[in-house]
């Protein structure tokens, strides 16, 4: 559930008008919630009950050090997969203590980086990688806490290009292999085994493969308890949010409706399964939600620039595009789009909604029906708090749109609308030139 509503006519975010925030600073412009942020955290907390948990939040799918900042304050670590999201998190006032290193492919520069900030543990992706992190952490004297991803080879039935969990994904050991791959850690004078990590992949909306891995690794983490004496069991992130009737979904009226049978994957679901699978374990449990934290709670406002009527089909204009919003076209992902302000007597217009961008790909919605807007009106992408900004580029030299953060009836900038001198401040013309 979230906190994006209707009152009245005029959407708003909490008890913000986001007609209010786009007339303040413009449009395209990400605005979030920091109520339905720490909802969502709460709720995850209080579906694991029973267990030593701590949730880690997995920073990618939105890095804003406002959004760190509002996490730290929440209790949650960070799942960190760069040098730079290190550095986000320190920029943010926050530690990463309890947070957690992952990624195939860490440079010897961001194992130090993370040593000297005295992160709570690495989650290593191949035995090359277990030889480089001791060798930096023997350049530092000190010993390096890891802990194994392994690959439990469960098809989370998502989305190819998020899956991580198959054997023919790039990430972690495959289970069969886990085994060695702990003798050959143990070897290590400068490695110290602290724990096991899986991650079966994004956006999963049945607890069925949560239940599969966890079924398949924790056996194996009960042996390594016993064998190594580790202490915890990273069981990844992946659960997911609504995109359709995205918006319905933030009433409890909504919810009551749906058959129980088909209702969306939820904290109090995916605990009920779980906590009786990984109590007996008597290992503390890191989680690495990402996209269940903050994709509900962040919207993408943009302005219509026109309705172009072609031969056969509408085009529905927008100031946003692909570099704003990416996931439509690298993904065919759906966002529900709705109107800032909603008028019932209006005619129901069907249109595909593009951006300005020169690529075909620059699409939003096909064949999309919504009440028919004009020149200059504001509608909203939901459920767009993940993987939007994050994912943003420049492309055709457009620069990166604004982020607003609601808490209640007050808001905030909290980044700019980039300038194009920003742009191109890097950048020169080299002397061979002139």
């Amino acid at each position: 559930m979230h906190h994006f509503h209707y009152s009245g006519s005029s959407l708003h975010c909490e008890s913000v008008d986001l007609a209010g925030v786009a007339k303040l600073y413009g449009t395209p412009t990400y605005v979030y919630s920091a109520a339905t942020m720490a909802d969502n955290y709460s709720r995850l907390q209080r579906g694991l009950a029973g267990l030593d948990a701590q949730p880690c939040y997995a920073m990618k799918a939105n890095s804003n050090i406002a959004i760190l900042r509002h996490f730290a304050n929440l209790g949650a670590g960070f799942d960190l997969v760069s040098g730079g999201e290190i550095r986000r998190v320190l920029a943010a006032g926050a530690h990463v203590k309890t947070s957690v290193f992952a990624g195939v492919g860490k440079t010897e520069a961001e194992i130090k980086l993370a040593l000297e900030n005295g992160i709570f543990s690495f989650h290593v992706e191949s035995e090359p990688e277990l030889a480089r992190i001791n060798h930096v952490a023997g350049k530092l004297g000190v010993k390096a806490p890891i802990a194994i991803r392994v690959n439990p080879d469960v098809d989370a039935h998502t989305h190819a290009k998020i899956t991580t969990g198959k054997s023919d994904n790039k990430f972690g050991i495959p289970l069969k292999h886990a085994a060695a791959a702990y003798e050959a850690a143990a070897k290590y004078p400068h490695l110290q085994i602290k724990g096991v990590q899986m991650h079966i992949g994004s956006q999963l909306t049945s607890v069925a493969p949560f239940v599969e891995a966890v079924e398949k690794v924790g056996p194996f983490a009960a042996e390594l308890k016993a064998k190594y004496g580790i202490t915890y069991f990273s069981i990844g992130g992946g659960m997911g949010i609504i995109y359709k009737d995205a918006l319905a979904s933030g009433q409890q009226a909504w919810w009551d409706a749906q058959p129980a049978d088909q209702r969306p994957l939820t904290p109090e679901t995916y605990g009920a399964a779980l906590v009786p699978r990984l109590k007996p374990l008597g290992l503390k449990i890191l989680l690495e939600h990402g996209r269940f934290m903050v994709g509900n709670s962040g919207v993408l406002v943009a302005r219509v620039e026109h309705l172009k009527r072609g031969a056969g089909k509408n085009f529905l204009v927008v100031d946003a595009a692909m570099n704003d919003l990416v996931r439509p076209a690298m993904y065919d992902s759906y966002h529900e789009i709705v109107p800032l302000h909603r008028d019932s007597s209006r005619r129901a217009l069907v249109a595909d909604i593009v951006g300005p961008i020169c690529e075909s790909g620059d699409c939003f919605a096909k064949d999309r029906q919504l009440q028919e807007l004009g020149e200059g009106e504001l509608l909203a992408f939901m459920s767009a708090g993940a993987y939007g900004y994050t994912m943003a580029s420049r492309y055709n030299t457009r620069g990166m749109a604004a982020e607003v953060l609601v808490n209640g009836g007050k808001f905030e900038l909290i980044n700019t609308r980039e300038t194009f001198e920003q742009m191109i401040a890097g950048e020169k013309v080299p002397a061979f030139l002139k």
